[in-house]
């Protein structure tokens, strides 16, 4: 007599069969959406694009803003109340195309209210410059809670709520660009900088989320990170109370962490070849191109920076970057005897 067969495979013998009918599934899916991704022509709005600048008088943003002039977009520039008249100086006149608005991002209603004139004006922002912001140089013992609450405000929170204001307008165009300018200091830290870091790392994740939030919309977000650029900006680094009072005493514990960091910051900023245009000419094609990344150095340090940290094991990385820091042998005194 024939044994009786079973009407249908038990999991265990299947389990083969499943994992190898998972995995055509699996490069089915990725085919189909490899080819969605290269037949699908993504309808971009023709411009003019209605740009908001943060910190657009000075630095970065005012070469950002002469870039912007030169197009035919529509140019909201905003800076603290207090630095406005800078525009004048630079010869940037008020138009039909560009608006001057005071604007503190870490101020909800001076948020608001830029938002609202541009919004009655033009109808809305279609590509958001977060530029403005704040450097404190303190190491994390010498960072009371204003000051890391002060940094926080201008680099991350400020400028979150910012998007969170002009995300309306952008999902309802299908269209929009947010531009983040991050640091070096976003992808990893440095001595004397941990509230700087720690405000840049906030802004790196949560644009990250953004990323994948708003493309089903159109809506494109990016990370431009500078590293040293050449300029005098290391000179405007503000010090805590306490920062200030170490590298002022030769025989605080601290004293060689900021005197040496300072030297060091200093000789990199002045030696490098990027200057603020070359970052905002990397803004300013972010903002054209129609399927920009989500992070892009704003120069060779950063990019250097970054694939170290992607070809290193972590503890390699830190340990070599350890070893670099100014006249390591210096920090911390000599132990005793």
């Amino acid at each position: 007599m024939e044994p009786e067969r079973p009407s249908r495979l038990h999991w265990p013998q299947s389990r083969p069969l499943a994992r190898l009918v998972a995995l055509l599934r699996g490069l089915r899916n990725a085919g189909r959406a490899l080819a969605r991704r290269l037949t699908r022509r993504r309808r971009v709005p023709p411009g003019p694009y209605t740009v908001l600048v943060t910190g657009a008088s000075v630095g970065v943003g005012l070469e950002l803003t002469r870039l912007l002039l030169l197009t035919h977009h529509r140019l909201a520039l905003t800076a603290r109340a207090s630095s406005l008249e800078r525009f004048a100086a630079e010869g940037i006149v008020e138009s039909d195309r560009v608006l001057f608005l005071p604007l503190d991002v870490t101020v909800p209603e001076e948020r608001e209210a830029a938002v609202r004139a541009i919004e009655a004006r033009w109808g809305g922002v279609d590509v958001l410059v977060n530029n403005a912001g704040v450097s404190y140089r303190a190491v994390a013992e010498h960072t009371p809670d204003v000051d890391m609450m002060i940094q926080l405000d201008a680099n991350y929170l400020g400028p979150m709520a910012l998007v969170r204001r002009v995300l309306p307008h952008m999902r309802s165009r299908h269209f929009g660009r947010i531009i983040n300018v991050s640091s070096v200091g976003g992808m990893t830290a440095m001595p004397t900088m941990s509230a700087y870091s720690a405000s840049k790392f906030a802004l790196e994740g949560a644009s990250e989320s953004l990323w994948y939030e708003m493309r089903p919309w159109g809506v494109f977000v990016s990370l431009v990170r500078p590293g040293f650029i050449n300029s005098d900006g290391f000179r405007k680094v503000r010090f805590t109370a306490q920062g200030a009072a170490a590298l002022a005493d030769p025989d605080d514990a601290y004293h060689h962490h900021y005197l040496n960091m300072g030297d060091l910051v200093g000789a990199l900023m002045q030696l490098t070849f990027h200057s603020p245009a070359d970052v905002a000419e990397t803004i300013a094609r972010l903002i054209e191109d129609t399927n920009p990344p989500l992070r892009v150095a704003g120069t060779w340090d950063a990019f250097a920076f970054d694939l170290l940290r992607r070809l290193l094991p972590a503890r390699l990385y830190h340990r070599l970057l350890y070893a670099g820091l100014p006249r390591i042998w210096e920090w911390g005194g000599r132990p005793p005897s």
